[in-house]
């Protein structure tokens, strides 16, 4: 739930908390879903670590009436046709590779989304219901519950946006089977007796957002945003302290005729600590590329790409669809 969806927000170091409104809002800031004027799709996919893993996301938002909007997304990660070798030795102490077996471990995460108008003119408020679901094989699986708000403001050409993750704390209770588990515990001696935590705590997270977009007069267009992304603890975020950490976040997107888009962003601004114990500032780059054409956009973000970024990069693409034009 922290990885983010969309390749255009992605493409934008996800600076997108006050600027975003559309069907992916129900990630971003549930608030945004008022810009909805129909019923929107959305679909992603980005492969992780050279295609092991796979992270997707799914969408469907639509208008109430004027003031109020719906929606509800789904978003997997997982990592199929992992081999289980727990019981590759037999009784005998002898190899049987017809013992091996797959299983796979996924991640899922249900978000139900209500948007709606404040009677004060400007503010919009939206609320997002999550379900998270946890699989690994028939080894655990677990479920929880959280809930977000999000919060829109706009006065003239500027937005402003602050999204409370997980504001009651989200909880996972992990059920082991102990039986599958004892396979484990079994395959190298001495290791991996206990059994796991059986209980996960997601602590509330924070994000103020602003933007401004710019018209020009050769028909494009200029969407800056910045984010300031905030945990309350201690991190190794630009700025941290023992109660708030911050890091900030910005994005750019350059549109013309709102038919193609170029964005890029730059986030994740880290005290990274060198082997010697001192700390330099790194970053993390982002860029990205998008079509739009009669309601039917195509988005594309090449993410993780900074030298000074310690994960690979990933190629993320999406797709936005405005359902009335099939009317």
């Amino acid at each position: 739930m922290n990885i983010g969806v969309d390749a255009a927000a992605l493409g934008m170091a996800n600076a997108v908390t006050a600027s975003t409104n559309d069907v992916n809002s129900g990630y971003w800031n549930p608030a945004g879903l008022i810009g909805i004027e129909d019923k929107q799709i959305s679909l992603m996919h980005a492969s992780y670590f050279a295609n092991i893993a796979q992270y997707d996301f799914a969408a469907y938002a639509t208008a109430i009436d004027e003031e109020s909007a719906w929606g509800i997304s789904m978003i997997r990660f997982g990592v199929d046709d992992i081999l289980n070798t727990t019981q590759l030795i037999d009784s005998e102490g002898n190899i049987d590779y017809n013992r091996v077996s797959k299983f796979s471990t996924a991640d899922y995460g249900f978000t139900f989304s209500y948007a709606r108008k404040l009677k004060l003119q400007g503010f919009q408020y939206g609320v997002n219901a999550k379900i998270i679901r946890r699989i690994i094989g028939d080894f655990a699986n677990s479920w929880g519950f959280g809930v977000d708000v999000g919060l829109q403001f706009q006065r003239n050409d500027w937005k402003f946006g602050l999204m409370l993750r997980d504001i009651t704390t989200t909880y996972n209770v992990w059920n082991i089977n102990e039986n599958e588990y004892a396979k484990v515990q079994n395959a190298i001696p001495g290791q991996n007796q206990d059994l796991p935590e059986s209980t996960e705590i997601t602590l509330p997270k924070a994000q103020f957002g602003m933007s401004k977009k710019f018209e020009f007069h050769n028909e494009t267009s200029l969407l800056a945003c910045a984010n300031l992304n905030m945990e309350f603890a201690k991190t190794n975020d630009v700025f941290a302290t023992d109660f708030v950490s911050i890091a900030p976040a910005i994005g750019f997107e350059y549109g013309y005729t709102d038919l193609v888009f170029l964005r890029t962003g730059f986030g994740n601004f880290q005290n990274a600590v060198q082997i010697d114990n001192s700390t330099n500032l790194s970053f993390q780059p982002n860029i990205g590329l998008g079509f739009k054409y009669k309601g039917i956009q195509i988005d594309y973000a090449l993410t993780d790409i900074g030298n000074q970024s310690a994960a690979l990069y990933s190629n993320v693409f999406s797709l936005k669809v405005d359902l009335g034009i099939f009317r």
